[in-house]
């Protein structure tokens, strides 16, 4: 007599404004992939499977145990997708840097929609548009109307257009904490609602250079990456590179810092910190002309914040739409 065949999870991955980066963590998991997939049934994956937005609308609402989104929202189709997948799921879990803070994408907040359609359609150096035509969200044809996703003004993250129950931080998570996130899920061993899936602890108490950080750090000059040889036994804060490590949550693996590149900020702020991008920016501001022999005049002073080139890019580059700011007033 054959056994009753076992109802597995169903999960679903959904991309929205993002590089793709977070799909191919998922695939990076490598032969790890293959017990995930035994042990949960795949519903809704459009980059990977043939699925249609028609097979979610048909299936009953919350029988999706988790749903991972990445990307930020941009567009009406990705908050109609993600209103939907909400609906249709027990748990929404934001995957990723540009769903969980806004991401790269959410820069484009220093924009607005019309900002950014002249620069891409009219003014790129590689664009030869002389009639100004841009993309337009309902197009009369012969054979009858065409239609585009409206284009929002403001990127969003996720939380800011569902419920979303917890956060995978990282440009992209890396292998072992989507593992550890799906074997959380799958056992019903889950921090409480609202948790980052990441430890709580800075960049800084596990970086691989800590043991050369001064005790006290003075910023003199101000260097960007490419204009030096890094010193691997240097901190880059004692180097005068900005590093967003000491605002930035652990758990990434000290990737960039292993390279010999300085923490951009990816995996957002620990649980104490409320707006990265002014917590990283009053910490350097705060060490820079610090403890020198002389005290630095004014203009000395203002000629070491001029090397900080985009400081808005530089400070926000993940936590744009996620922050105080969340973008910039255009008049």
């Amino acid at each position: 007599m054959s056994k009753p065949k076992v109802s597995k999870p169903k999960v679903a991955f959904y991309w929205c404004a993002s590089c793709g980066g977070c799909e191919e963590a998922v695939v990076d998991l490598a032969e790890d992939i293959l017990t995930v997939a035994d042990a949960v049934d795949i519903v809704f994956w459009p980059v990977a499977l043939d699925f249609k937005k028609k097979d979610i609308e048909a299936m009953q609402d919350a029988s999706i145990a988790v749903s991972f989104i990445n990307g930020a929202i941009r567009t009406s189709e990705q908050e109609e997708m993600v209103n939907l997948l909400r609906k249709k799921s027990g748990l929404v879990v934001a995957f990723g840097s540009c769903a969980h803070l806004g991401g790269i994408p959410g820069l484009a907040n220093f924009s607005d929609k019309a900002g950014i359609f002249e620069r891409a359609y009219k003014l790129a150096p590689t664009v030869t548009n002389p009639d100004g035509i841009y993309p337009q969200t309902e197009t009369q044809v012969p054979e009858g109307s065409l239609t585009l996703p409206v284009f929002y003004d403001t990127v969003k993250t996720v939380d800011q257009t569902i419920d979303v129950d917890y956060y995978l931080p990282g440009c992209a998570p890396p292998p072992d904490l989507i593992l550890n996130a799906v074997t959380g899920i799958l056992e019903g061993k889950l921090p409480g609602k609202g948790a980052v899936l990441a430890p709580d602890k800075s960049l800084c108490d596990t970086c691989p250079l800590a043991e050369y950080k001064p005790e006290k750090i003075s910023i003199k000059d101000i260097k960007r990456p490419h204009e030096v040889v890094h010193d691997p036994e240097q901190c880059f804060l004692a180097e005068g590179i900005i590093c967003l490590g000491p605002a930035t949550r652990s758990g990434c693996g000290e990737r960039c810092i292993k390279a010999g590149m300085p923490c951009r900020g990816c995996f957002g702020p620990t649980r104490d910190v409320k707006d990265m991008g002014t917590k990283v920016l009053t910490s350097i501001a705060s060490l820079i002309g610090i403890e020198t022999e002389e005290e630095m005049s004014e203009e000395e002073l203002q000629k070491v914040l001029a090397k900080i080139v985009d400081p808005g890019g530089l400070f926000f580059m993940y936590s744009l739409p996620s922050s105080v700011l969340r973008r910039r007033r255009i008049k």
